[in-house]
């Protein structure tokens, strides 16, 4: 399987403080060895909770790579989080403001350089109240369309049962089973080296979304609903 990826002081100070955090649930990955043990790859996830970065960072960890977080600007400036997210290669998101370019630019510098980025194309945990993604900006297509790298798509489901942000309930006990689901990555070659439309754009990330939407209702074993919230090409 390869050398684990070196990550350095700070990627050592994340994994001790969130590989205590996974132990409140009871792991399931299925799929992991679809994740590149080298060279640069995005991973595309659905968002539920607030645990999910944490679970999600130690998830690809154990597959031996150091994950660079997507996330947004207030992650950077909370206290010591803030710091470790920096420190271990997290990019701030702008969203709305005259350095939302420089996340992506950011973004793409990393894929460059053959890391691994963990996006959430949602921005946010769902507002579904059932737990299937809805709205996702289009930053996550323009980072697929302009690298060729792979583009794996990945669900997640059992970490809104342990911390729920919305109804700011915690209830680690009993123990919940998290369950990470890994997909194929998608074919985008149909796409690239088309004009970067913002119906492009928006196609590609309900395509990439679709993906992760059918991992989730594999590991719920049910169907996802018909109707989507509406969408815009912002991100």
């Amino acid at each position: 399987m390869g050398d684990r990826e070196k990550g350095g002081f700070w990627v050592g100070a994340a994994a001790a403080l969130f590989y205590p955090l996974t132990w409140l649930g009871r792991r399931v990955h299925r799929g992991g060895e679809r994740i590149p043990r080298q060279g640069a790859a995005l991973l595309v996830l659905n968002h539920v909770s607030h645990l999910d970065p944490a679970v999600d960072a130690v998830f690809v960890h154990r597959n031996k790579r150091v994950p660079r977080f997507l996330a947004k600007d207030s992650v950077a400036r909370a206290p010591i989080f803030g710091r470790i997210f920096l420190g271990s290669g997290g990019i701030p998101v702008y969203r709305g403001t005259s350095g939302a370019g420089d996340s992506l630019r950011a973004a793409h510098q990393a894929l460059s350089e053959g890391k691994v980025v963990v996006i959430y194309p949602e921005g946010t945990i769902t507002r579904d109240p059932e737990g299937w993604p809805k709205h996702s900006y289009t930053g996550v297509a323009r980072l697929a369309l302009e690298n060729d790298v792979p583009v794996i798509p990945i669900a997640r489901w059992g970490t809104q049962d342990i911390w729920n942000g919305y109804s700011k309930k915690f209830r680690p006990l009993p123990r919940k089973t998290v369950v990470h689901l890994v997909g194929r990555p998608v074919d985008l070659s149909g796409y690239r080296g088309r004009s970067g439309s913002n119906a492009l754009l928006r196609e590609v990330t309900d395509l990439l979304m679709g993906e992760v939407i059918e991992l989730l209702a594999e590991i719920r074993g049910e169907r996802p609903p018909d109707k989507r919230t509406e969408r815009t090409d912002a991100g």
